[in-house]
């Protein structure tokens, strides 16, 4: 019986016996986590009674990527929906041999201490540390499967691959026969060279010219409380089929920039955000500022009680929404995914030189935008009230 149909290159090569560590290094579209999840389903039904740990830097991150990779994989066969019970609350999918197959993130090296495992992976190990990954591995008494997006060198690199215990696994986007075509093209299109080395071909990459080449990503714990928030408002770009809904929350505390991630998605609805706005508790008293090229949409998510209003945007907008970033040091919590990702990848446009100029690239920015819409505002209206604005204007604390 055909469970799924596979690409076989790759699938293979995730089955080497031969190794502890398999590592999956990926353009984008590859279809490395799809495989590596193929893979895992198939080991879970072969041997009775195992236990498969799924970690990621967080849950949210898990859940647009693997564990919806698992859900596709599982529902497109009647016969695994039948083999496996799905737990939504614990994300475990439990086979009828009593195999079990767990998605989990860790906050910290202690929280990684607890469980043991036959088998684990490691999804997008660069947003990983390597403490909690080396507290992981040595609870797994079987194999370890390890992917990611090769932006930068990071600690597979100097602790994982060379080993002659580890064999690595470089794929892209050519390789995957169920990627559409128009994404084929799309990845294979990227302009700048770097960007397409890393993300095109799979091969590591060292970026340069990043329009913020530094900031700190940090616990949920480190976030400023209310109390310590001198000013506060979210960032909101609309995006839809291609680009990313995301709505950022923005923080200026003890001198310091600090944003926290509330949506990053695609496929988001007016409806849809209202009801993770809801979910959240973002409430009537959070000013949120949006993205003025969507008036109706604004006025949408007004009437369902929220307080929106749009950004200011002009001549050199972007510019000057940047150059207020960078006057601080940016603190970003570590589940702040997509926001992350964009840090990583933000850079200069260069001319024909090749030289950096003072116009960045329009991509990589859905996240970034919210925060320049954010602290835009906020900036503007510090003037009102020294050392505070205006409850009327911001809420404050």
């Amino acid at each position: 019986m055909e469970l799924f149909k596979v690409n076989k290159e790759l699938f293979m090569a995730n089955c080497n016996r031969d190794v502890r560590y398999i590592v999956n290094q990926g353009g984008t579209g590859s279809g490395k986590t799809y495989c590596i999840m193929q893979r895992l389903i198939a080991l879970s039904m072969e041997q009775d009674g195992i236990i498969i740990t799924v970690a990621g830097q967080d849950l949210p991150n898990l859940k647009v990527g693997a564990i919806r990779d698992t859900l596709h994989i599982i529902g497109g066969n009647r016969y695994l929906s039948g083999w496996f019970e799905h737990n939504k609350s614990d994300n475990t999918f439990t086979g009828k041999n009593g195999s079990i197959i767990e998605f989990k993130s860790y906050a910290d090296e202690q929280d990684a201490k607890s469980g043991k495992r036959d088998y684990l992976f490691v999804n997008e190990a660069n947003g990983m540390q390597f403490s909690v990954f080396w507290q992981l591995q040595i609870r797994t008494r079987d194999q370890i499967f390890i992917d990611y997006n090769p932006s930068a060198r990071f600690w597979v690199h100097d602790n994982i691959i060379g080993g002659s215990d580890c064999a690595l696994v470089i794929s892209d986007h050519r390789g995957n026969q169920f990627l559409p075509e128009d994404m084929h093209r799309e990845i294979e299109g990227i302009s700048d060279p770097e960007l397409w080395k890393v993300y095109a071909r799979g091969m590591t990459g060292k970026l340069t010219g990043l329009v913020f080449p530094t900031f700190n990503i940090i616990d949920a714990a480190q976030y400023p409380t209310d109390a310590a928030t001198k000013m506060r408002a979210l960032g909101l770009d609309f995006g839809f089929s291609q680009d990313y809904c995301a709505l950022e929350e923005v923080r200026l505390a003890h001198g310091q920039l600090w944003i926290d991630e509330h949506i990053y998605s695609r496929g988001y609805t007016n409806t849809d955000i209202v009801e993770e706005c809801r979910r959240r508790g973002i409430t009537r008293r959070d000013l949120i500022i949006a993205d003025q090229a969507e008036p109706k949409s604004i006025q949408e998510l007004k009437n369902a009680g929220l307080w929106v209003l749009p950004c200011t945007k002009g001549r050199d907008s972007i510019t000057f929404g940047i150059d207020l970033m960078k006057r601080y040091t940016i603190n970003v919590t570590r589940r702040s995914t997509g926001i992350i990702n964009e840090l990583k990848q933000y850079k200069w446009q260069v001319d024909r030189d090749g030289n950096p100029t003072n116009q960045p690239i329009d991509r990589y920015n859905h996240g970034i935008d919210s925060c320049r819409y954010a602290i835009t505002y906020m900036k503007g209206h510090e003037r009102q009230q020294p050392g505070r604005v205006r409850t009327s204007v911001i809420r404050l604390y």
